[in-house]
């Protein structure tokens, strides 16, 4: 009886898919209280189920007195046709009916954590586990069928076992399965919020809940090396803190730029700001930075090298913690005809971590009414993956508002003491999901914006010097001799950050310049921009290069050139408005980071999950937002 009882309790925890580093832990915890009861079950036993969004309480009845009946589960998202089998766990369903709900749970809903932004009762938090009176999902249907038995140790310990088998062939992969797959993972992206706008609905970028549509997602995760996975993950704290420490030098900042300057308007503009706050002796105590810093692993070389250091505007926190998620579902229900094993995907918690760093900088600022403002573009099709860590937020009680810059110069105020009001409301943070780009300042109301909201004693993340921190250009000058020792005094730390660093270069080394023309294929020419499709390849590099030096200005300052890295490339599928097609891909890992302080107090420096954006080997750009790339998730080899 006890043994069968395990079994059971074993064949439950792979249905349900949990997801959770110490579920198998606390499965076994179960198992062996279950054991040592000589008693049957006679009551609900509950399972902590935790991904990167929520921590729900699913109650699960399991067998009464050894009786040869049990329940059938089955993921979010995952549909069940007839006399499908689920192989993975060695159990035959057999002669099923065709009625998706008279055989599984068919409410799945989760109750996220509640807030000020959205909570019906704001002073009372609910139970942590269910009662009569707290249930933890509302409307379960569950039904019986006596059709099978329990898996046996053998056949689970063969599922096991075939979870552990490397894929032999991608392209073998049987069509009906890839189908079946991806309608899985359509349902699933439209049941979790993995959406974004639909560039076809006119209002999708303004109104949300409408024209929503699957953000563009790869079926399988990539292949990516543990060990250049770890490094990455201990270089983002690295960063964080080069980025807090560059930017208290003003002086390196506008020398460095200085050439940039004369040649680029936006970057301009920007040192115009930052030559303000300077002649104000303006300091920023509390310094909140959410970075990302991208890299591609060059085939050749086997290093990990970075692409570039984000210090604005981070996206896809939030829709690619979902992606990870959604890849661990398809691998726990597919993944023994694949060879592939769900926990081989790290976790992702960039979601939890960006909210939690808004949140401790709201605390900091010390004033309980005030609140987190969203700075937004006028039409933003990616405003599902800001409102993530926007409602994550709410379990902190913060309250968040969206504005656009234009919004912010008619409806901002600064007070003398530096405090920055908008609708009434002290704003205690000032998020940037906009301001990043030149068509995001189109008259002077924005920039004028930007100006009040640097003035002011509001956190800024970034703030101008933050910014100016990422530009392209000072990427090159921290990749040139002794610069890095400028602001690290770790040799450690300052040699993990060279070990990365590709070649980097300014237009001014003639040599170099030389070698592009003669071999542009091995180049990238990069100007101050960031959000994709501002890069320059092949022969449009030679082409650019000959120009400036037959035109003899000063506008090669407004470019670096870079190093071009090559990564392996590899099948993959990618799913685009629900149309799913097989190529040959290369891919990107970005790291998140987030960095707060207070004057001399670190607060927080995390590594902060990451971001895999994935892209056919034939595109040069790899911009999600912008088209290029879909967002992809990692599985550790």
């Amino acid at each position: 009886m006890r043994t069968h009882r395990r079994e059971a309790l074993d064949l439950l925890f792979h249905f349900l898919g949990v997801i959770f580093r110490d579920g198998h832990r606390i499965f076994t915890k179960m198992a062996e209280d279950l054991s040592a009861s000589a008693s049957p079950i006679s009551k609900p036993d509950y399972w902590i189920i935790a991904d990167s969004r929520y921590v729900s309480l699913l109650h699960a009845i399991y067998i009464l007195n050894g009786a040869d009946r049990r329940w059938s589960f089955r993921s979010p998202g995952t549909a069940i046709g007839k006399s499908q089998k689920s192989v993975q766990m060695g159990v035959g369903h057999s002669s099923l009916s065709s009625s998706v709900d008279s055989l599984c749970i068919t409410a799945f809903k989760p109750q996220p954590k509640t807030s000020a932004l959205y909570n019906p009762s704001p002073q009372r938090q609910g139970p942590l586990f269910p009662s009569h009176k707290h249930p933890p999902f509302a409307g379960l249907k569950f039904a019986t069928f006596n059709s099978g038995r329990v898996a046996g140790k053998m056949e689970i310990q063969k599922g096991i076992a075939a979870l552990q088998k490397p894929i032999v062939d991608f392209h073998g992969i049987d069509e009906d399965l890839i189908q079946k797959m991806v309608y899985d993972a359509l349902v699933w992206t439209s049941l979790h919020g993995l959406v974004v706008g639909d560039r076809n609905v006119q209002r999708s970028g303004k109104l949300p809940g409408v024209g929503m549509v699957h953000a563009p997602i790869a079926l399988l995760p990539t292949l990516f090396p543990e060990s250049h996975w770890k490094q990455a993950c201990e270089l983002a704290p690295i960063f964080n803190e080069l980025v807090d420490r560059v930017s208290l030098d003003g002086k390196f900042l506008q020398q460095s730029l200085a050439r940039t300057k004369k040649v680029d308007a936006f970057t301009s503009r920007l040192l115009d700001i930052h030559s303000k706050m300077l002649e104000m002796n303006k300091k920023e105590e509390i310094r909140l930075g959410l970075h990302r810093s991208d890299y591609m692993l060059d085939e050749k070389t086997k290093l990990l090298l970075q692409i570039e250091l984000n210090t604005i505007s981070s996206s896809f926190a939030g829709l690619g913690c979902l992606v990870t998620d959604l890849h661990r579902m398809l691998l726990n229900d597919y993944g023994a005809n694949l060879g592939l094993d769900s926990g081989r995907i790290p976790g992702n918690t960039a979601t939890l971590q960006f909210a939690e760093a808004l949140a401790k900088a709201w605390t900091e600022y010390n004033n309980p009414r005030a609140v987190v403002m969203v700075v937004v573009q006028t039409e933003e099709r990616n405003m599902y993956d800001q409102h993530w860590l926007c409602t994550l937020g709410i379990t902190y009680n913060v309250r968040s508002i969206r504005k656009t810059l234009a919004e912010i110069d008619s409806e901002c105020q600064l007070l003398p003491d530096g405090t920055l009001l908008v609708d009434g409301q002290t704003v205690a943070v000032v998020y940037f999901r906009a301001g990043y780009a030149p068509t995001d300042y189109p008259s002077e109301s924005e920039w004028r914006a930007r100006l009040l909201m640097e003035q002011s004693s509001a956190i800024k993340c970034p703030s101008i010097s933050y910014h100016l921190a990422g530009t392209k250009k000072i990427q090159q000058e921290l990749a040139k001799p002794n610069v890095l020792e400028r602001f690290l005094e770790n040799k450690e730390d300052i040699a993990k950050l060279r070990k990365c660093f590709a070649g980097l270069w300014s237009l001014v080394d003639s040599d170099i310049t030389k070698k592009a023309i003669d071999e542009p294929e091995l180049f990238v020419m990069k100007p101050q921009r960031e959000g994709g499709g501002n890069n320059i390849y092949g022969d449009d590099v030679k082409e650019t290069l000959l120009r400036l030096q037959k035109e003899g200005s000063e506008e090669d300052a407004a470019y670096i050139l870079m190093q071009r890295i090559f990564p392996a490339v590899s099948p993959t599928f990618l799913i685009r408005d629900g149309i799913c097609h097989k190529d040959h891909a290369i891919s990107e890992l970005g790291v998140y980071g987030a960095y707060l302080r207070n004057k001399e107090k670190v607060i927080m420096n995390d590594q902060c999950g990451y971001l895999m954006r994935t892209k056919v080997s034939s595109s040069n750009e790899g911009g999600v937002a912008a088209g290029f790339a879909v967002l992809d998730s990692i599985y550790l080899t």
